[in-house]
């Protein structure tokens, strides 16, 4: 895998606050943080997407659901999501 080069202007204390993040979380620099960060930002947008895709399908069922079964059911199938993930 190839990788291009970017430039990114960033204020400075918005840098510092990377600077502390980058050494608190254990990144081993900023780069590393950056990709994380926006990995996690697709992923992010990647599960509304795929949710919004499904959301239709809310209220189709025959059977009446209680908030607390959708929660559990809520519950499980993130938990599949992030094992996928």
């Amino acid at each position: 895998m190839t990788t291009d080069m970017i430039t990114v202007k960033l204020e400075d204390t918005f840098l510092e606050d990377i600077d502390n993040l980058v050494k608190r979380e254990g990144y081993q620099n900023r780069t590393e943080f950056i990709r994380a960060a926006l990995r996690d930002k697709i992923e992010e947008v990647k599960l509304k997407e795929a949710i919004m895709s499904i959301a239709h399908l809310k209220g189709a069922a025959k059977k009446k659901t209680s908030e607390r079964e959708y929660e559990d059911i809520r519950k499980k199938a993130f938990e599949e999501i992030a094992k996928k993930i």
